[in-house]
């Protein structure tokens, strides 16, 4: 893995629970193929912002895969 893939995955998509990209990646790799599905694994959307700020990365990511 490059350094630039390293920091990548270090970006933070859920910012109220500080979830990085690299975990739902792995998530993603593993099979999760919804968002809800995500959420469930990582307890994304479940902080302060229920979601809001986070729901659309998620789905990027999801697009990107």
């Amino acid at each position: 893995m490059d350094e630039q893939a390293i920091i990548d995955g270090l970006k933070t998509i859920c910012y109220c629970k500080g979830i990085p990209k690299k975990v739902f990646l792995r998530h993603i790799a593993a099979g999760a193929s919804t968002v809800e599905d995500l959420k469930a694994l990582t307890g994304a959307g479940s902080g302060a912002c229920l979601g809001r700020r986070c729901t659309s990365r998620i789905e990027d990511l999801l697009k990107k895969s």
